[in-house]
């Protein structure tokens, strides 16, 4: 399978998506009952969350493993990879 320069910006845009709903849950679960209705995923219990995380870092890590992303950085995605497997330990 080959991608335009635009479908793998896409892709990239999706899994910068991924990793920011990933650190957005994991952020709110650590706030605890300091968590409100404006925190991302408030309303979902511990297994809900981690049930969420593993859906997007499973996602992260599918498109990671393609080979053909050329320079598309992956800091921040790594970033929330690891946070995402830490979390869902």
């Amino acid at each position: 399978m080959s991608r335009t320069a635009e479908e793998i910006a896409q892709a990239h845009a999706a899994c910068l998506g991924g990793a920011s709903t990933i650190n957005s849950v994991i952020a709110t679960h650590n706030k605890g009952a300091g968590a409100t209705s404006e925190d991302f995923g408030h309303d979902l219990t511990h297994d809900e969350k981690k049930e969420r995380v593993e859906r997007s870092v499973g996602y992260l890590k599918y498109q990671k493993a393609l080979t053909d992303w050329g320079s598309e950085s992956f800091t921040d995605i790594d970033a929330a990879i690891s946070a995402a497997d830490a979390f869902t330990g």
